[in-house]
């Protein structure tokens, strides 16, 4: 079961204040001012051959539409339960962990030039298998797709109407309150630049990953991009030649909210998920609490 932890002081409704970090991780944010400023890349390889087997499983267990983003995402969420900095965030020069893990996605309506597009977002706890991923994200994308428009396309269309100057004012001002931890609950829920993880397909449209910027507004701090499935011939031991299928990821993260050591480390558990996905369909055996 999840610890419900009390709310202290300096904590948001998004996330509790990080009080024991080193130093040097809570000067960093007031010498590293901007998210654009703090990006790491990565790119990284992963072959196939077990993760498309649990794909035609899920599928042929009824799970419609079953894919790679589906383990993407729940590869991550899984390698937040053994590395809760990966969901940490950082704002008003604060390192926070985040309450819940919050996965972002832009989709369209349909998939042509003139179909609108929006972003969702979606709720995960760290004890959530593939399944319950698959479910919470197709319930939200299924709403969207059946609906007019989202709650934050109401929004951005109200936004839209605002005159640029007083549209200016209002951004710094909700900046202002994002900085102090004060903006109300309803507005981060509908937010689509406050998040854990923002997730988009290159695959989709045929073309390789892109390596996406962070946005200095909010507090987002990892931006992940996978292109379309690829075959390569691998040469073996043996000499004998094996035709894989690998695809290719990248990572922008926003280097404050952990050191390259952790990172790292979670990036090679979500390799090892991802040679063994099967996992995904079993809670974890743990969920580890981030550091007081």
């Amino acid at each position: 079961m999840e610890k419900k932890r009390k709310r202290r002081w300096g904590d948001r409704s998004d996330g509790r204040l990080l009080r024991s970090l080193d130093p040097i991780a809570k000067v960093a944010p007031f010498i590293m001012k901007h998210r654009t400023g703090c990006m790491n890349f990565i790119h990284e390889t992963i072959e196939l051959e077990k993760v498309e087997k649990f794909i035609r499983k899920k599928r042929n267990d009824g799970l419609k539409g079953f894919g790679l983003m589906h383990v993407i995402i729940a590869t991550y969420v899984r390698a937040v339960a053994e590395r809760p900095a990966l969901n940490r965030f950082v704002s008003g020069q604060r390192i926070y962990a985040r309450n819940n893990i919050e996965v972002l996605l832009t989709i369209k309506k349909e998939m042509t030039l003139e179909s609108p597009e929006t972003i969702v977002k979606a709720v995960f706890s760290p004890w959530d298998t593939a399944t319950d991923v698959y479910n919470k994200f197709n319930e939200l994308v299924e709403a969207y797709r059946n609906d007019t428009s989202s709650d934050f396309d109401k929004t951005a269309k109200l936004f839209s109407y605002i005159p640029r100057l007083v549209m200016k004012f209002g951004i710094w001002f909700i900046n202002l309150l994002d900085y102090f931890g004060l903006l109300p609950k309803r507005l981060l829920n509908l937010s689509p630049f406050h998040g854990s993880f923002f997730i988009t397909s290159m695959g989709s449209l045929g073309i390789p990953p892109i390596f996406h910027h962070l946005y200095d507004f909010s507090n987002v701090p990892l931006f992940c991009s996978f292109g379309a499935k690829q075959k390569r011939n691998v040469l073996r031991e043996d000499g004998t030649v094996k035709q894989e299928k690998y695809v290719d990821i990248t990572f922008v993260m926003d280097e404050r909210i952990c050191d390259g050591y952790y990172f790292a480390s979670a990036l090679k558990l979500m390799k090892h998920i991802m040679r063994d996905p099967f996992v995904l369909d079993r809670p974890p055996e743990r969920v580890l609490e981030d550091v007081d």
